[in-house]
């Protein structure tokens, strides 16, 4: 075990499973949020009910999360030190191999994206960034938060950090558990981009639903 967690394909693996369990949760989470449209009862019963009765599973699955973050953000640094490692020194001269933006970006990406999970769990979670949030009222939070154009900004800009971090992830993620063969066409990766885009607009339609008066 030992031997496996110290291998590249080791780490590579464990990278890619704890993605996996991010995903889902993402998924679970912006379909959550996408309650804001039906109206303040509606998100705020949601809410309620994931503190109530289904509040113990909620816990189980926040442990199952957080053993996920840590273990990937680990893989990922081993990963980097290891390749740093391998190559201290880069190429003199390096001819451009097919890649895509998502890729060329993916760490400074999941860095934006852990930092905008702490603020995240800090505003909305813990209300620790506002105390004069309601406990309970969702709807109202959300109505105060995006109320403010540097909120909407720093939710825009990090849903753009994970809708790439996603499409890359998630491809990557597949491939390196041999669900996905290999392509000749590494560019093309349809599902990926397609989830990468419904989760983006899922998640940064309510800020700006917010900001431009459509919730009210």
């Amino acid at each position: 075990m030992r031997g496996f967690l110290r291998s590249t394909i080791g780490q590579k693996v464990i990278m890619a499973a704890t993605g996996l369990i991010m995903v889902g949760f993402v998924i679970l989470h912006m379909i959550g949020n996408l309650q804001v449209f039906a109206g303040p009862e509606k998100i705020n019963n949601y809410a309620a009910m994931l503190h109530g009765p289904l509040s113990e599973a909620l816990w189980g699955l926040r442990a199952i999360l957080l053993v996920a973050v840590v273990l990937h953000v680990w893989a990922a640094v081993a990963l980097t030190r290891r390749k740093q490692a391998a190559r201290p020194i880069g190429y003199a001269k390096r001819e451009p191999q097919v890649s895509t933006f998502a890729a060329r970006t993916i760490r400074i990406g999941g860095v934006i994206i852990l930092l905008f999970v702490i603020v995240h769990i800090l505003q909305f979670t813990t209300l620790t960034i506002d105390p004069t949030y309601a406990v309970g009222d969702v709807y109202g939070n959300l109505q105060k938060a995006f109320g403010n154009p540097l909120w909407v900004l720093v939710y825009v800009v990090a849903m753009i950090a994970l809708g790439f971090h996603l499409y890359h992830g998630l491809w990557s993620s597949v491939r390196t558990l041999g669900v996905a063969a290999p392509t000749h066409h590494p560019l093309k990766r349809a599902a990926a981009l397609a989830l990468a885009a419904i989760v983006w607009l899922g998640f940064t339609l309510v800020p700006v639903a917010v900001f431009a008066g459509l919730l009210r």
